[in-house]
């Protein structure tokens, strides 16, 4: 046994609201099921929500009065639990797809990569076109950028997307970057 370890005690993880006693304001505005709401004073709202067997859970600590709930706390955590992991399940996971040019790639090239760019925009995700230079084809910077141009103002004109950033340098590379179009 290593020395030291014998002093851990489990830390008890600290409530994410203020419940029952914990509840500091002296009036509390009270909602929940068969609750008039109203304002009360805390020890009417404890009062209350004893006698329903349930627990007092202060929802809106900054509100005036703060907004308190009658409800079972640990069902209400598990409820809240599970609507941020269905909130979650239901977001939209946007991936960047990358697409890479040569300085001299021919039309017919283009636009295949054209239809990939197409593919990946339908599907919701932005698309990073960029144009490699290797050795000495850097001195054609400029081709690389109208043929990124010629490559975005196809797939803006025909309604796909739209051009999140201008052709920027990056050591080597001179690139752009495209967004999904919204939907109408």
């Amino acid at each position: 046994m290593k020395p030291g370890n014998n002093n851990r005690r489990p830390q008890k993880k600290e409530d994410l609201h203020r419940i029952n006693e914990k509840i500091t304001a002296k009036e509390v505005r009270v909602v929940g099921e068969n609750v008039e709401v109203n304002v009360y004073p805390v020890q009417k709202a404890l009062e209350m929500a004893y006698d329903a067997g349930l627990d007092l859970v202060e929802i809106s600590p900054n509100a005036v009065p703060p907004v308190c709930k009658i409800v079972d706390y640990k069902k209400y955590l598990y409820e809240q639990k599970k609507k941020q992991k269905e909130l979650k399940a239901n977001a939209v996971k946007q991936e960047v797809k990358e697409i890479r040019f040569g300085p001299n790639t021919d039309e017919h090239d283009v636009e295949f990569k054209i239809k990939h760019a197409k593919h990946f925009l339908e599907q919701g995700n932005k698309v990073r076109a960029y144009v490699f230079f290797r050795g000495r084809t850097i001195i054609y910077k400029q081709r690389g950028i109208d043929l990124l141009m010629g490559f975005a103002n196809v797939l803006i004109d025909e309604g796909f997307a739209k051009l999140e950033s201008e052709p920027k340098e990056e050591g080597k590379k001179v690139a752009i970057m495209l967004a999904p179009k919204g939907k109408k």
